[in-house]
């Protein structure tokens, strides 16, 4: 099974998911809500905390004609550098963000959108990269990302088969030896409908990667679903408060709900298991309730046994009913008093 390891933990199906917190424009401008944010996510049990780093004029042009602005949705009206000035985090929080997740024992890394913030990152010690499904057709950022060396995950929104393909080639044309991809819908928030999860086992098997989910329903049971069909990874966005009135705020998860997907995508995973057929320790005080067969009459030694000499009842000591066609018609091999489980030496 293929698997990778990011800041020494281990990630693939052999391992309980890896739940990653996105942090994304949840800041709301003020960096001690990005501060707080990864103490909760810490609190919540998440693995690893999202940034995204880019700056409105690494990412769009600062251009109000049709082509820049945004129609529809969450931020229909606004164009596009509006949006992400609003929403970019900046520069210089980075390292003191950093150095909060290693103070508190939680791994931090970002998305980088073009190659100064790979270098920001780079300078910073980011132990992963996260390319957004937005960027999953940028090749050249993919190849830039790809030469540090470090773990990279392809988040593939919007991408068909072959653009997916052409991402993997692209990492590891230019040397990602561990990579991970996500199945992802990129609407905001996105119907649970439209996650088609079927998706995620074919995409194991036909890439032969770890796969995970990104996931912008606004509730769990999406993302604990994929973990029962093969997901290694789950990203979901995270907020302090979903009513903060930040652009992401509206479909992110809040602390409760951040710690309920973790305790219950570990247990779904827990659940998986593997393929066993045999008792379970959690049964075997209950195997004795099982049904077995009894006498239900005294019978003297040599007697034959007759169908109202013998019942199937709970409890299990006796022999199982399976053998009740061999029982009966048998003489009993010596005096037996009705309630005696029937055993094989008494025939």
């Amino acid at each position: 099974m293929p698997s990778i390891q990011i800041a020494g933990r281990d990630i693939g199906l052999s391992h309980s998911p890896y739940i990653i917190a996105e942090l994304s424009a949840n800041h709301n401008g003020k960096l001690e809500n990005a501060l707080r944010i990864i103490e909760e996510a810490k609190k919540a049990g998440a693995d690893a905390v999202k940034l995204q780093t880019y700056r409105p004029d690494t990412i769009t042009l600062d251009c109000d004609s049709e082509d820049f602005k945004i129609k529809g949705g969450l931020w229909d009206g606004r164009t596009l550098y509006e949006l992400y000035e609003e929403a970019h985090m900046p520069w210089e929080w980075h390292q003191p963000l950093f150095e909060h997740a290693r103070k508190l024992g939680i791994t931090l890394f970002s998305s980088p959108f073009d190659t100064t913030a790979v270098d920001l990152l780079e300078d910073l010690g980011a132990p992963a990269y996260k390319i957004a499904s937005f960027e999953a057709i940028d090749l050249p950022l993919i190849e830039y990302v790809a030469r540090t060396g470090k773990p990279m995950i392809i988040s593939t929104g919007m991408a068909d088969v072959e653009e997916i393909q052409e991402a993997i080639d692209a990492a590891k044309g230019a040397g990602c030896k561990e990579l991970a991809i996500l199945h992802c819908v990129s609407g905001y928030p996105a119907p649970a409908g439209d996650y088609n999860l079927r998706t995620i086992p074919d995409m194991i098997e036909r890439f032969g990667l770890v796969t995970g989910l990104s996931d912008h329903t606004i509730d769990n049971t999406t993302a604990i679903t994929s973990v029962a069909l093969g997901a290694s990874l789950v990203e979901k966005h995270f907020t302090l408060d979903r009513n903060g009135g930040g652009p992401d705020d509206s479909f992110s998860l809040e602390p409760r709900e951040l710690a309920a997907l973790c305790r219950d995508a570990k247990t779904a995973w827990q659940a998986l298991g593997q393929v066993d057929y045999g008792r379970k320790s959690s049964e075997q005080g209950n195997a004795q309730f099982r049904r077995s067969l009894y006498f239900v009459k005294d019978l003297k030694a040599g007697e034959i046994i007759t169908e109202d000499a013998v019942r199937s009842v709970r409890p299990g000591y006796g022999v199982a009913p399976k053998y009740l066609a061999q029982v009966i018609g048998t003489p009993v091999a010596s005096d037996i008093t009705k309630n005696t489980p029937v055993s094989l030496d008494h025939l």
